[in-house]
């Protein structure tokens, strides 16, 4: 199972009045431990007023061998992205996980042509992606839809504008800005006129490898739902949940009684009850057990496990696939226990 490492803060950008991008430094002896692909996330360990916190962040930088960037959107008041926003700078040591995460471009060393559409931090790990794109090879293409309030709310913007200078005939953004009128920008929201804008009018005569979408769930699902209505293949279209409000879900009604849950983390076992009406990454972590997790809502990958025996059901997932689902795996997160008994193995993902 994946630690925590030290790394040190090299660099604090300002992006937007409410978003930085944070570099972070990679020791030598830690390169291959920090070698990801483009599209991943880390997640970040740190104690605020005697709490800690744990936050994913993707990657929005290319792959180096001595740093990489994330980007951080101020979106909750005393917790880590307004630490990272009013008090974190340079020098100053952040605990980190390796990178993780599925939502991944890998580069077949053939030209790709990429299409993305993206809305507020969620153009992060896209980021990442366009330039691995770009760099996978001279013929690639990549266009880009990006959802905003407004150009100042834009994280990225200026990157992204040096992006289409560099690259005029192989990198494409269309900006849609939602609250203001802006020069070069749609107005609205991406919507299914959106796409077919950028896919049946501009780029009508492209034929997309691959389709990445990342931002609000409603988002993901408009512009999924269109792109299959235009006959493109479900296996092309990627898509990661951003979210920057807690996930609330109805736990069943008929969920009483207790189970005897079995853990299994870096080869320990930990045994005890827990109430059928909790989750089990929440009860795992009431009992002090240093299990894996990062966002507990259900849109990374960290607390992924199997289940052993027994039988358990995930209020919410968008990770894992049908095929993931029944060879076991759960988001320990999102896993409600139906079975007097359940063992869980954190170490066999």
């Amino acid at each position: 199972m994946s630690k925590f490492h030290s790394l040190t803060v090299k660099h604090i950008k300002p992006l937007t009045p409410n978003s930085v991008a944070i570099t972070l430094t990679i020791p030598k002896d830690l390169i291959q431990t920090f070698d990801f692909l483009p599209g991943q996330y880390v997640t970040i360990k740190k104690e605020i007023k005697g709490k800690e916190l744990r936050r994913a962040y993707s990657i929005c930088s290319s792959p180096k061998s001595d740093c990489f960037t994330i980007g951080v959107k101020k979106v909750d008041r005393g917790g880590f992205s307004d630490y990272a926003h009013t008090k974190l700078a340079v020098g100053d040591v952040l605990e980190v996980m390796p990178p993780e995460g599925r939502f991944t471009f890998n580069s077949s060393g053939k030209a790709k042509n990429i299409a993305a559409f993206a809305a507020g931090s969620g153009i992060t790990p896209i980021m990442s992606i366009a330039k691995a794109v770009l760099a996978s090879d001279p013929k690639s293409k990549f266009v880009l839809v990006y959802g905003n309030k407004s150009y100042k709310d834009t994280m990225f913007y200026t990157d992204l504008v040096k992006l289409e200078l560099n690259h005029p005939d192989r990198f494409f953004t269309y900006f849609i800005t939602s609250q203001t009128q802006e020069d070069d920008s749609l107005f609205g929201r991406i919507d299914a006129s959106t796409v077919n804008y950028a896919l049946k009018n501009k780029h009508k005569n492209t034929e997309f490898d691959a389709y990445y979408l990342c931002g609000p769930e409603a988002m993901i699902n408009l512009v999924s739902d269109k792109l299959q209505e235009n006959d493109i293949p479900k296996e092309k279209i990627h898509f990661e949940l951003f979210t920057t409000t807690e996930i609330l879900d109805e736990m069943p009604v008929d969920a009483e009684g207790q189970t005897q849950l079995k853990v299994i983390v870096d080869e320990e076992e930990f045994s005890f009850q827990m109430d059928k009406k909790e989750r089990v990454l929440d009860a795992v972590l009431k009992e002090n057990i240093d299990a894996p997790y990062s966002c507990q809502g259900g849109v990374c990958s960290s607390c992924i496990a199997r289940v052993k025996e027994g039988k358990a059901e995930m209020v919410k997932n968008q990770i894992l696939t049908d095929g993931e689902i029944e060879d076991g795996f759960i988001l320990t997160c999102q896993a409600l226990p139906l079975t007097p008994t359940l063992i869980v193995d954190y170490d066999d993902v």
